[in-house]
């Protein structure tokens, strides 16, 4: 793979959707970062609708905890693992306060610390909320870095350094929003749409099939 390789299809998903953004709703970092701890699992349209009245009365970590578990069950009832979702939710909340002053930390260590939240959860918070050039690996960017050729990892992890090593700078803030937006509406799982697809042409998978 060359570099040109690369740039073409990233210059395409940026001439397409130059200023993506995570479909999750949120308000500030907080909301962000419980959003994200929620969408495990879940679909974002899922997150949003049982996050759209809690982000009203629990905006910030303190909020969170006087609102208290009993509460927050019925906030969350509608996702899935929602009692360990709740649990996390609380746990957290409670970690920013004793630790942090209810601040999100924008350090990936700190924020792995933290109940419910993996490396996936704090490379969406550092690249969303503070703007850091990470590469959060779900489902969707996994499928399609190994799919296209961009990435072929056996592991999230595996992929994730493939694709810091060879996204080019310029595209590296909103690469894995392209690619996650990608994968959720063209690079599906099943029947991909590869007749529709503005990479097609680039992609190992489409070329094998010709």
């Amino acid at each position: 793979m060359t570099n040109s390789w690369v740039d073409e299809l990233f210059k395409r998903l940026q001439k397409l959707n130059p200023k993506p953004e995570t479909e999750l709703l949120y308000t500030n970092p907080y909301t962000l970062l419980v959003a994200v701890v929620l969408s495990a699992q879940a679909t974002d349209k899922g997150v949003n609708k049982a996050t759209a009245e809690l982000f009203k009365v629990a905006d910030a970590p303190e909020k969170m905890v006087n609102l208290g578990e009993e509460k927050l069950l019925d906030y969350l009832k509608t996702l899935n693992l929602y009692k360990t979702k709740t649990r996390n939710v609380i746990g957290l909340s409670s970690i920013l306060l004793e630790r942090y002053k209810g601040q999100i930390p924008e350090d990936r260590e700190a924020l792995e610390s933290l109940p419910g939240v993996g490396r996936k959860t704090a490379n969406v918070v550092l690249n969303v909320a503070f703007g850091k050039e990470t590469i959060a690996v779900d489902t969707h960017i996994f499928r399609v870095a190994n799919r296209t050729g961009l990435g072929t990892g056996k592991t999230p992890l595996d992929v994730e350094k493939i694709l810091e090593k060879i996204i080019p700078k310029e595209f590296r803030l909103h690469a894995h929003h392209w690619l996650i937006l990608h994968g959720r509406y063209i690079c599906t799982a099943k029947n991909p749409k590869c007749e529709v697809c503005p990479i097609s042409d680039l992609c190992q998978y489409f070329k094998s099939k010709i």
